[in-house]
């Protein structure tokens, strides 16, 4: 079956079975690997994509469900101008370790800050809590998601 999704503001067509997950789909398809693939369960969140600007864990998400979606990636983050002041704020507030849980630590921060630019600690951890990491304590998580709503408010 084709479809067509938008995944960082560029449009995919292409051919997939009907039970291809759109983890697969960014990943094999679209060659968009910052989505990583973790537990297949949405157990750790590692797979987040921004699905019509709404986080999903896309490891249980059928790509044929999103045919005609946009879909936003952590490769969608960065801009013409850089890093995504989320990008930066890990970086400066050492919000990772591994790496593994970051892309979609930082998408569901993205979206949360889209929502709520000044979003308290309780506020980030609500948000993120359907993400695992297993490196950090998300101390330096939740710091890195309000200073990047720091720096877009000023």
């Amino acid at each position: 079956m084709d479809i067509t999704v938008t995944i960082n503001g560029q449009d995919h067509t292409h051919d997939v079975e009907p039970r291809t997950l759109l983890v697969d789909f960014v990943r094999t398809k679209a060659a968009l690997t910052g989505t990583h693939i973790g537990c297949d369960t949405t157990s750790c969140g590692a797979c987040t994509v921004l699905l019509d600007g709404v986080p999903v864990k896309s490891c249980t998400v059928l790509a044929v469900q999103a045919d005609g979606a946009s879909i936003m990636t952590v490769e969608g983050l960065k801009d013409a101008d850089g890093a995504h002041p989320i990008q930066a704020a890990f970086k400066e507030e050492h919000g990772l370790q591994c790496g593994f849980c970051t892309p979609g630590m930082m998408l569901v921060g993205h979206a949360l800050l889209e929502q709520n630019a000044n979003p308290s600690d309780d506020d980030v951890r609500w948000a993120i809590s359907g993400n695992l990491c297993r490196c950090t304590g998300y101390m330096n998580i939740v710091k890195a998601i309000r200073a990047a709503g720091a720096m877009a408010t000023t």
